[in-house]
């Protein structure tokens, strides 16, 4: 009876890196047919937990019981998929090229009787597991030519395709719109009902409490509980999190706000934005909202000189400028955290200390030459002030969680002491411990008198820290709401 309800049990499992005990002892069960979350701050385990389910890395310690079989341990993915386990990563791993149904059929070709590739049965089975599961895609579309959310999609009916037992999905909404959303969230019930278990990662509490039935906690490598979803509240949840109560999650103040510094009259740029005019006053939290793809990114990148204007000016601080690109809008005091850290924000195979320092090197320059005592005394002082978790300076940033991540893309432009800070989805794909560090230093930054200019696609954010909030849509202003008069249902009627 124990077998048959669980499909995974987790006994003791442990993994250590140089520096770091990842996994420390996890131990807990997955029931059969059901929705499992699994949360926790970035750094929790999460991640190393479903490398080892995925066979990418191995346990040190502990037993694996998955589907009927005792001790089992995947040596390779290849051995992971063979058992019945598909993961659909946060970052898509479906060939460009390749149209939507060779994607699905990638490893697992079938064949006619005289070995050819039987693309006809191919087809038909892609055409007829997406119209099983409720949406529309031509199996012929290069997935190049799809939405992330199809995309994620597609990798679902890819794990469908192979009649996966357990999909591990990691972090799928990150960048999704809330109707795209609710097309995963369809899929994903679905997929429950016909017997696939789902284990679900997501920062998100909302669509934890929405979506799953049991939900298991991380904190530090440790399981910290697995609790029916129905039993916990989210503030119980977080606590269980973080360890500690967060208290206020938005810690908005009032601060007086002074004159304006940052006004852009009229900015065109074919194509992407249209005729868009607002202005940013000292002290003040500035919010642009609109859904993935309205031109919010497109905006900040013009503005900074990245991006080249067709028509429109900028003034900063009461003078037009005409940034020739990035680096004059630093020197004129504007900073940007980008939208992808990854590639945007960091160099991954640097160490903390160096994508630390790299925009302001002025500060560890002497004579010429860069100061290593120096680099180590502001790489101390900014990682400190983020608490950055890390096991020293000198780890390549690659080797840290997303939220840790996000923390050092911060600290680079603290040193930097821009006073018009621009940030780009800012708490995408970390935790709530984490974003309460991020809107603590929002807040620290406008009582020093900066100004912020928060993009997002958090709405609860977005209304808990903004003085105001411009949103757009397709690359058009919409409109403009005070903090009195924001709220969620007046945002999403100028979004659509």
């Amino acid at each position: 009876m124990m077998e048959n309800e669980y499909i995974l049990r987790l006994q003791g499992i442990t993994k250590s890196f140089p520096g770091v005990k990842a996994l420390d002892g996890v131990s807990f069960d997955v029931k059969r047919g059901t929705i499992h979350a699994l949360v926790g701050e970035n750094g929790a385990g999460k991640s190393t937990l479903i490398k080892i389910l995925a066979g990418i890395y191995h346990a040190d310690e502990g037993a694996l019981h998955f589907n009927g079989r005792d001790n089992v341990a995947f040596r390779t993915p290849h051995e992971s998929h063979q058992a019945g386990i598909g993961v659909v990563h946060q970052e898509i791993k479906l060939a460009d090229p390749l149209t939507v149904a060779e994607n699905m059929f990638v490893g697992n070709l079938v064949y006619t009787k005289l070995g050819l590739v039987d693309w006809k049965t191919m087809k038909k089975r892609a055409r007829q597991i997406i119209r099983d599961l409720g949406i529309d895609i031509d199996v012929n579309a290069p997935v190049s030519a799809l939405s992330v959310a199809k995309q994620q999609i597609v990798e679902i009916c890819k794990a469908v395709n192979l009649e996966m037992k357990l999909l591990i999905m990691d972090e799928p909404s990150a960048t999704l719109t809330e109707r795209e959303l609710e097309i995963m969230f369809g899929i994903v019930r679905k997929l429950r009902d016909e017997g696939i278990t789902i284990i679900y990662i997501s920062h998100r509490l909302d669509e934890i409490f929405e979506l799953a039935d049991m939900v298991t906690v991380l904190r530090d490598g440790k399981h910290i509980g697995t609790v029916p979803v129905s039993s916990v509240t989210r503030d119980r949840l977080i606590a269980m999190m973080v360890g500690r109560e967060l208290g206020q999650q938005y810690p908005k103040e009032e601060i007086a706000i002074g004159e304006t510094v940052l006004e852009a009259k009229g900015i065109v740029r074919r194509g992407v934005l249209k005729d868009i005019s607002f202005s940013v006053k000292k002290g003040e939290i500035f919010g642009i909202s609109g859904l993935v793809d309205s031109g919010r990114t497109e905006l900040a990148r013009a503005i900074l000189g990245i991006d080249r204007l067709d028509s429109g000016e900028v003034f900063v601080r009461g003078k037009k400028v005409n940034y020739r690109g990035f680096r004059d809008a630093i020197h004129d005091g504007l900073g940007l955290i980008p939208e992808d850290r990854k590639k945007q924000g960091l160099v991954q195979i640097f160490d903390i200390k160096t994508n630390i320092c790299m925009v302001n090197l002025k500060k560890v320059i002497r004579a010429g030459i860069v100061r290593k005592r120096l680099v180590n005394r502001y790489g101390t002082e900014y990682a400190k002030k983020l608490r950055v978790v890390m096991p020293s300076l000198e780890t390549q940033v690659q080797f840290l969680s997303g939220g840790n991540q996000q923390k050092v893309v911060v600290a680079k432009w603290l040193m930097q002491d821009s006073e018009i800070l621009i940030l780009d989805e800012p708490t995408r794909g970390i935790d709530v411990g984490a974003k309460a560090e991020i809107y603590r230093l929002m807040t620290e930054m406008v009582k020093e008198g900066k100004t912020v200019i928060v993009i997002s696609s958090e709405m609860p954010e977005l209304l808990g820290m903004c003085d105001r909030i411009m949103v757009m849509h397709e690359g058009q202003k919409k409109g403009e709401l005070t903090r009195e008069e924001a709220n969620q249902e007046r945002i999403m009627a100028l979004c659509v």
